[in-house]
Formats: C-alpha cells, structure tokens, sequence
C-alpha cells in the first residue's frame, strides 16, 4: 500500500467557503475516489490557507489518472480551481488543476 501526502495552498480568503464545500462532497465524487483507489483519504487545511493531503493507495499515479477520466472530477476540479493559489506563486490562471498539482511528499519515516 502506498502512502501519498501532498501539499497546496488554499486562498486564504476562501477558507472558510472551501471548508464548507467540503462538508458536502458530492455523492459521485465520493464514488469516484473509492472506485479509483483512492482509500483513507483526509484533508487538512491551516487557517493560512495550507492545505495537507493524505491517502492510502495501491499506486498513485494509476489511482489519479483512473479519477482524471471521470466526468465528475472534471467538474470538481474547475470548481474547486478558484479556490487555490497556484504553484510557484504564478497567478495568471495559467497553473494546473488542483489535482495537477498534487506533488507526493517524500516519506523520511513511519511508525507501524
């Protein structure tokens, strides 16, 4: 199982509306994850706006390309895209998705 932590930053001043759209997930996006292979997947977001990722996987990058053909996560994606800052302080509109943006976090230790 593959262990996948990321980070993205949120606009600080859509915090709040973020949090709140997440509290009512769509039931199709929730079906997509779970069939994609996404499990154990959390959200952690700091009053600055620094969002914190995590998910138990089988492999990434087959997981994020299974929800990348879904319908219902294109939808999610251009509705939550306003929502970010873009990588590398870009913002232009020109920056990825936030599913894009997803770069893993090197694991430097676990407890089991």
């Amino acid at each position: 199982m593959q262990r996948v932590c990321f980070l993205l930053k949120v606009r600080a001043e859509r915090a709040a509306e973020y949090r709140a759209r997440h509290a009512e997930v769509w039931p199709g996006m929730l079906r997509a994850l779970s069939d994609s292979g996404w499990q154990n997947y959390s959200l952690f977001l700091r009053e600055d706006g620094t969002l914190v990722g995590y998910l138990e996987t089988e492999d990434f990058e087959a997981a994020r390309e299974a929800m990348g053909r879904t319908e219902v996560n294109a939808r999610w994606q251009a509705d939550m895209a306003p929502f970010f800052e873009p990588p590398g302080g870009r913002d232009d509109g020109a920056g990825p998705a936030p599913d894009e943006a997803m770069v893993p976090l090197t694991e430097i230790f676990h407890l089991a």
